[in-house]
């Protein structure tokens, strides 16, 4: 069986690139993270904590912040 990075790490680490995404291009559309998390309806704290990787988002709250970016949810996975 192949060795596999700690969970905790790798998790980390996983979180704070689809954050950085998240962020990249909210600042590219020159926006607020309140008018994001406004418009995706999703929770002040949520969104800062899916921003900086702090949160272990659920699929329909990057489902709802992907739409509200106007991109697909995969661009923020990859």
């Amino acid at each position: 069986m192949p060795h596999l990075p700690d969970d905790d790490a790798w998790l980390l680490e996983s979180r704070r690139a689809i954050g950085d995404r998240v962020r990249v291009e909210r600042l590219r559309q020159n926006r607020t993270q309140e008018s994001v998390f406004l418009a995706a309806q999703v929770g002040r704290t949520t969104y800062q904590g899916v921003e900086a990787g702090t949160v272990d988002a659920r699929t329909s709250t990057l489902l709802r912040i992907a739409r509200v970016l106007g991109v697909h949810v995969s661009d923020l996975l990859r």
